[in-house]
């Protein structure tokens, strides 16, 4: 009964009285009276969110709640920011109207009313259906730490569809060739296409293979921005050069190299196919383009004979549906009758068995399919984007609370992005989305949150890290419309559209508190000055991976003017810059910026709600200057910076209390003292990068100070000089200085190969790289056991002699080893470690033929062994 986005609004006015009313004082009788009222509602909505109900009436007093929180959280930020003026100028006496007072005091009444209507409301409304809630595994369980579930690729159907697609990309006429994939929304075309870009055939037929997302609201010079990344690091050049213009430089670069295969996803309009001819040159080369399309108009204006993806029959529905609930398990017999039933009903579009999949998912109890099965709409046969999208809905419906509201959130991303797994974790805990749990930190909290909703196939998971957690995920277009609609219904956030027919109340304070804009809209919007006082977050994304230049200096402090109670600030694709204005966001939570930094400013210690700080430089300096104290940010827990950070050592005015961080990602090797780590002593993730040879030295405790650090999970470090006047060494008693490390990647260090040895004493090391020559020397026998270690990568690396078995290395899971050009082979006892199921070879063509018995040996026993060679070893390279 309760609304996922209401009761989380009930939950941060609660903490945000809580932890400021005493900061002010001369408000508090109001304000104590005041936070009793959200108490005793929060306890309600706590209660009623095991129910929920569609009636019209909760509906209205869901509204009324919203807009005063609302009102509430606005009076109370005002409050803040005055209180905070008032303490820098050292003032003492009352610093506000005394109108405030009776705001507050009728907000206070206005929810003690709005209780009583919900207590009446849960009286008289008998309809209630209950509603799940998160149960969290146990602490340390393997359902907390494996990661998803499902299989990257696990799609029925598709092989053969990639192998005729594959066939004609890599064959036929030496003339530029465009091959469109087209179907119905919910069919695959993306993940088909997804499919052969990513196959290692592809990869070696084509000198450069590159991946576009277009969409509805594509600007063709966007469009070929998107493609020049991909042949120049200094694509701000071009900014200011028109789409014929930027034809020309394209096909200029793409004359240069070799066969080229261009990947267009989500096409709308045949402009964009003549624009993207214009790209290539007639150089008999055999360039592809291959398009997604809903169209089958324009697919067969590219190409007579455009590939329809065809439905899935019954029979394949039913095996993706029972892949989907149950893994590598076979359907239990008593399912079976049910599951037929559902995936039929499915009319063989794979989106709607996944998403059905998701909500079974779990759920062994026959009541449960019989329930699905009857809720199922008996309309699907006629195939409809409409038809789909009750799939979704009902799929959300069986979605906890919390959930939901993280599952709509993540349509803040614009339609098609990849979403780093750690961006939108933050974002979550900075809008307050995750609600504190006994035992479990928030982001691992989070963590969990995101795994469920990719094991309910309501995200996809577009690429897993080394250790098999998440690294990128996304949401299928459809489920992006469906969150972006259900968002805005329920204010979660808005979309800026510039265009009359999409028009949104952006100065309405209740419907938009949070807002997404693309870059190409940004200068429009900020020109017409909007009010915007009442806005909480403000996103604005970039598939590109370079700044967007659109807009002037006065254009950026603009930003900072437009939203002075602004709690979320994502503009890491502007180049950005700081102002009075901007000092003056006491309430930021969260920061993702880039531009020209030379330091983080002192005046970042005012930032005192600070979590995360994102910061991207393109300074010619070596380091980042921190000036600001961090030490006294208290609730600072993630610092990432793209060069490495210099940081201050705690003062005498520095807080007593330990520091919050859990991340810094990167420091310089000489920001590593004894008090810095002694004060960070809650790290996980650490990243260091700089002159390593004083700091393996042990100058001013150097490595021996990672002693400080009790809970780190993850440590990088990275050299970066090219030669050491000696080779350097790991302290004997390394394995006890970071004896927590689960995860240890070594850059350019050089170490002899017997230090190795050193590592092999860590007990927690489950992930271990060695890139760009971490070691120095020909020949690997280690003479100890890695225990633990599931993942081995090794890039770039002088060995030649590598001599190991089952006994160094027993419970090892995948084997990745890159550019290794003079390693004569893989050893074959290897093949002996029952856990060995990932092999991955690039560019390390001596290994082969070893690698390849130990493959013979894993599939002789029947053990399921995934070996992929790049470059594969059939075909010949179109490079012409």
């Amino acid at each position: 009964m309760a609304d996922a986005v209401v009761n989380f609004l009930a939950e941060n006015l609660l903490q945000l009285l809580t932890e400021n009313i005493k900061l002010i004082g001369g408000a508090k009788g109001e304000l104590e009276n005041l936070l009793d009222e959200v108490k005793n509602l929060k306890a309600f909505l706590d209660d009623a969110v095991k129910y929920h109900s569609n009636s019209n009436q909760w509906k209205r007093l869901v509204e009324e709640i919203q807009k005063t929180v609302h009102k509430a959280e606005d009076a109370i930020d005002k409050f803040l920011v005055q209180a905070k003026l008032h303490k820098e100028k050292n003032k003492v006496g009352r610093f506000f109207h005394v109108s405030h007072l009776a705001t507050v005091r009728n907000l206070a009444a206005e929810i003690n009313g709005i209780l009583g209507q919900v207590k009446e409301l849960r009286k008289t409304n008998q309809a209630l259906q209950a509603r799940p809630i998160v149960e969290l595994p146990k602490k340390g369980s393997q359902e907390v730490t494996q990661g998803p579930s499902l299989e990257d690729d696990e799609v029925v159907g598709f092989d053969e569809e990639a192998n005729k697609m594959i066939k004609r990309l890599v064959e036929g006429s030496e003339d530029l060739d465009i091959i469109p994939v087209v179907g119905m929304p919910g069919l695959g075309k993306t993940t088909l296409a997804r499919k052969i870009f990513n196959d290692p055939q592809i990869s070696y037929e084509f000198f450069g293979v590159y991946w576009v997302y277009v969409g509805q609201s594509y600007k063709i010079k966007d469009v070929f921005l998107n493609i020049l990344k991909f042949f120049t690091r200094r694509t701000e050049d071009y900014q200011h050069e028109d789409e014929n213009a930027l034809a020309k430089v394209i096909a200029g670069f793409i004359k240069k190299g070799g066969r080229c295969l261009i990947c267009l996803d989500d096409v709308w309009e045949t402009k964009v196919i003549d624009y993207v001819k214009k790209v290539f040159p007639e150089n008999e080369k055999g360039h592809r383009v291959m398009m997604t399309t809903r169209d089958k108009v324009l697919s067969t204006y590219a190409n007579p004979d455009p590939h329809d993806l065809k439905f899935l029959t019954p029979k394949e529905s039913f095996e993706l549906l029972v892949k989907r609930v149950f893994g590598k398990k076979s359907c239990p017999n008593d399912l079976v009758g049910h599951g037929e039933s559902i995936a039929r009903k499915c009319g063989g579009v794979p989106l709607a068995v996944v998403v059905i999949a998701g909500a079974l998912r779990g759920r062994p109890n026959t009541s449960d399919w019989i329930r699905v099965e009857k809720n199922v709409p008996q309309h699907l046969y006629g195939n409809n984007e409409e038809s789909c999208l009750k799939f979704v809905e009902m799929s959300y419906d069986r979605l906890p609370q919390e959930m939901q509201t993280c599952f709509l959130y993540c349509g803040v991303f614009p339609r098609g992005f990849d979403i780093p797994s750690w961006k939108v974790i933050r974002l979550w805990i900075a809008e307050g989305l995750i609600k504190p749990q006994e035992s479990y930190t928030l982001e691992e909290i989070a963590e969990f949150y995101l795994n469920d909703l990719i094991n309910r196939n309501l995200v996809i998971l577009q690429r897993k890290r080394s250790d098999g957690q998440i690294k990128t995920c996304r949401l299928h277009d459809m489920l992006h419309q469906f969150c972006k609609k259900e968002a805005s219904n329920k204010w979660l956030f808005q979309e800026v559209s510039l265009t009359p027919d999409q028009a949104i109340p952006i100065e309405d304070p209740n419907k938009s508190r949070r807002l997404c804009i693309q870059p190409s809209n940004l200068k429009d919007f900020l020109s017409k000055k909007p009010s915007t006082e009442h806005v909480r977050s403000f996103y604005c994304f970039s598939s590109k991976e370079k700044q967007f230049n659109g807009l002037t200096p006065n254009d950026i402090k603009l930003i900072h003017k437009a939203f002075p109670l602004v709690r979320v600030l994502d503009v890491e694709c502007l180049k950005f810059l700081f102002s009075k204005d901007f000092n003056q966001l006491f309430h930021l939570r969260y920061i993702a910026i880039s531009g020209d930094f030379n330091a983080i400013p002192l005046t970042f210690g005012k930032f005192w709600n600070l979590q995360t700080l994102i910061l991207n430089t393109s300074t010619s300096e070596s380091t980042l200057d921190v000036k600001a104290d961090i030490w006294n940010m208290l609730q600072l827990r993630h610092l990432h910076t793209n060069i490495p950070a210099k940081l201050q050592p705690p003062t005498a005015t520095t807080s007593g209390k330990a520091s919050s961080l859990q991340t810094l990602c990167m420091v310089a090797p000489e920001s590593c003292e004894k008090e810095v780590l002694a004060k960070a002593c809650h790290l996980k993730k650490l990243s260091i990068r700089g002159q390593m040879a004083a700091f393996l030295g042990a100058y001013k405790g150097g490595i021996n100070n990672l002693v400080e650090l009790k809970c780190l999970e993850q440590l990088n470090l990275l050299n970066d000089v090219l030669y050491m006047n000696k080779a350097p060494h790991l302290p004997p008693t390394f394995s006890q200085l970071v004896r927590t490390v689960k995860k240890l990647t070594l850059t350019n260090t050089r170490f002899a190969w017997s230090e190795a040895d050193k590592l092999g004493k860590l007990e927690s090391l489950e992930v271990l790289k060695f890139k760009e020559n971490a070691f120095a020397g020909d020949s690997w026998k280690p003479k100890t056991g890695f225990s633990a270690l599931q993942v081995l990568w090794i890039e770039r690396s002088e060995l030649e002699s590598w001599v190991a078995s089952d006994i160094n290395f027993p419970v090892l899971r995948h084997l990745v080893l890159i550019s290794c050009d003079k390693l004569e082979a893989v050893p074959l006892e290897l093949a002996n470690i029952p856990n060995l199921q990932e092999m991955r070879l690039e560019n390390t063509s001596k290994v082969v033929k070893s690698a390849k018995e130990i493959q013979e040996r894993k599939t002789s026993k029947s053990i399921k062994f995934n070996f992929t060679i790049f470059p594969p070893e059939a075909g010949s390279k179109a490079t012409k």
